[in-house]
């Protein structure tokens, strides 16, 4: 453990090495097997934390704990992945360490795959003019009133809304902005931290699925189909040859 927290240290060094290491550390970590139980949530919590001091993690909008345990193709690929890393040396121009750093490229290449699918789903999934279509939708299938949509787009849009200006929002005399904002409300689509205080936009459990599908489970959504151009893996390579331990 003590080469291992020296060796990516090192690997700090450079913004493409520190992505590269998320990786590559991902499974030394797991090889090395440090614990009784729990290298696999550990390995997945410091690949978390190695991609948001990268400037990569996305603040939390996009998950390679969630990629990992889906794959690229099926739900198997991890497990045959770190497998497949585990492999010994295979000669000696297959890397200067005991394991095959080859298989290391190979593994490697796949984890940044999954890593740019997840960051692609999420850029899909969270892209502000989809999501305001399917949360419009979803107000008008659930409250029957024509307004509460528009109240909905602009709390998305600004974050929060001061309770007197619903009202100019849906362009109805106050009563009516009332009525609107509690049905929202009671609904859970809108909170409040007391009765007079700005409302802000929420995302109830209730409706996860219709807001954000396929980000728990299988659902329909349009997203790119993730791809590595050969220079980057070229790149990559280069990198993990002389890096690698």
């Amino acid at each position: 453990m003590d080469y291992f927290s020296k060796r990516y240290a090192v690997a700090q060094s450079g913004a493409t090495n520190k992505i590269v290491a998320i990786a590559a550390a991902h499974h030394r970590l797991n090889f090395i097997h440090p614990f009784t139980d729990g290298n696999g949530r550990v390995s997945r919590l410091m690949s978390h934390a190695m991609a948001q001091k990268a400037g990569v993690g996305g603040k939390g909008l996009w998950s390679i704990s969630r990629g990992l345990a889906r794959g690229l193709k099926d739900k198997g690929e991890y497990k045959r992945m770190m497998d497949h890393a585990d492999q010994q040396r295979m000669s000696d121009l297959d890397g200067r360490g005991n394991l095959s750093t080859k298989a290391l490229q190979d593994y490697c290449e796949w984890f940044l795959s999954v890593a740019l699918d997840q960051i692609q789903f999420s850029n899909a999934v969270f892209a502000f003019d989809k999501l305001e279509g399917r949360y419009r939708k979803l107000i008008e299938d659930v409250i029957d009133d024509k307004r509460a949509p528009d109240v909905i787009s602009a709390a998305l849009k600004y974050g929060s809304i001061d309770r007197g200006e619903i009202g100019f929002i849906i362009k109805s005399p106050e009563r009516t902005a009332r009525n609107t904002l509690k049905a929202l409300l009671d609904h859970g689509f809108l909170k409040s931290a007391s009765p007079k205080t700005p409302v802000r936009i929420a995302f109830p459990l209730d409706y996860r699925e219709r807001l954000f599908p396929n980000l728990f489970t299988d659902g329909e959504i349009d997203v790119p189909k993730p791809s590595i151009p050969s220079a980057h893996q070229r790149g990559c390579r280069s990198i993990l040859l002389q890096a690698a331990p």
